[in-house]
Order: structure tokens, then sequence, then C-alpha cells
């Protein structure tokens, strides 16, 4: 099957873009290849200056340890880990370990407003305070780009523009270059663009 077709699509540094489209219009498949999750059969890929081989999909994951960090609607914490356990486990998958790893961890949910949370579990912490630890999560490592895939969606209206407050402060912050998957149309707020894609192919 044909998924995309002729898709081309930029993000700079500290821009924030939201990808909008129907449910089998192809945003999965994109936000998949953007990061290095699938290799594409035809075009290319380039994170932070580099270009990405479909054909090598050893590099992938190399890739996306150093350049990418990662956003999903349902968190995907370890339920039997702290917050403070679960993002330092991502760091450790990126080559930080011992104090270092520690310390940056303590300091990512510091930033996301959870300094006083950091020995809870995922089961005693809200939909809201989960997804700011997903979200510290993604900043280990400081990547060049934050790839999240409908990260409202799980959350009530009131937490949904506190996270989208706190991505906007981020990326402005940061210059990291964004891209939120959205049916939300409450992400249109903090957004540089609006990208629409349908049928696998992409309007900006």
């Amino acid at each position: 099957l044909r998924i995309l077709k002729g898709v081309s699509l930029q993000v700079a540094p500290g821009e924030i873009v939201a990808l909008e489209g129907p449910s089998g219009s192809g945003k999965t498949t994109f936000i998949s290849i953007l990061g290095c999750l699938l290799g594409a059969t035809s075009g290319h890929v380039r994170i932070a200056g580099r270009d990405v081989d479909p054909r090598r999909s050893s590099d992938f994951a190399q890739i996306r340890k150093k350049h990418l960090g990662f956003v999903f609607q349902q968190f995907n914490l370890f339920p039997s880990l702290t917050a403070l356990e679960n993002v330092e486990y991502s760091l450790n998958l990126k080559g930080i370990r011992g104090k270092a790893a520690r310390d940056e961890a303590s300091a990512l949910l510091e930033r996301v407003g959870l300094d006083d949370r950091k020995h809870f579990l995922p089961r005693d912490m809200s939909g809201g305070q989960k997804q700011r630890i997903a979200i510290a999560r993604a900043l280990g490592g400081s990547p060049d780009v934050i790839l999240a895939d409908e990260p409202t969606a799980s959350l009530d209206a009131v937490v949904a523009e506190q996270v989208l407050e706190l991505f906007q402060n981020l990326a402005r912050q940061d210059g990291r270059a964004l891209l939120i998957v959205t049916h939300d149309s409450k992400v249109r707020r903090i957004t540089d663009r609006v990208a629409r894609i349908e049928g696998g192919q992409l309007a900006a």
C-alpha cells in the first residue's frame, strides 16, 4: 500500500507544528517515519542536519537516543517504577547512568513541576502528572526534536491547557522542534502553524 504521497514537512528549532487529520490519513505512518520507528521506502528524513538512511535500520536506535524525544497519549510509564525511576531509566537507555542520571532526572521533574512527586508511583498520580513525567522523560538527554502523539487526548480541559503551556515554554526556551499529532483544537493555540494530512497528502 502507498500510504504517503509526496509528503514534505520541515520543523525548525523552537517551532511548534500541529499535525491534524482524520483516522487512516497517514498520521501514524508519518510520525513513525519521522521518529525512526519505520523506514521509508523512498524519500529521506533529515534530523539535526543528519540524513537518515531508510535502508540502515541499525542507525535508527542511535538517532532516537541522541536526537528524539517521544510523548505518547497513554504515557507508557513503567507502573512499578517511581516518577524519578521512570525518567532515570530512559536516561540509562541513552547511556547516562549513576549519579548523573539521577541528578538529571530530578532536575527534569522539578522543571515540569513534579519535584514533590518524584518518589510516587504512576498509580498514585493524576493523568496530568503522569503526562508531565512523560514530558520529563522525553526531555532527557536534550533531544533536538520532540514528537508528541495525541498528548492531551487522555486529559481533561484544564489539565490539557497546563500541559500545552508546558510544551510551549519548553519549545521556546530550549529551541527544540516540536511536532504534535492531534485531534484537539486547543493545541492550535500554542502552535506556529498547523499542517493537515488527508489521504496521505499534506497541506500546510
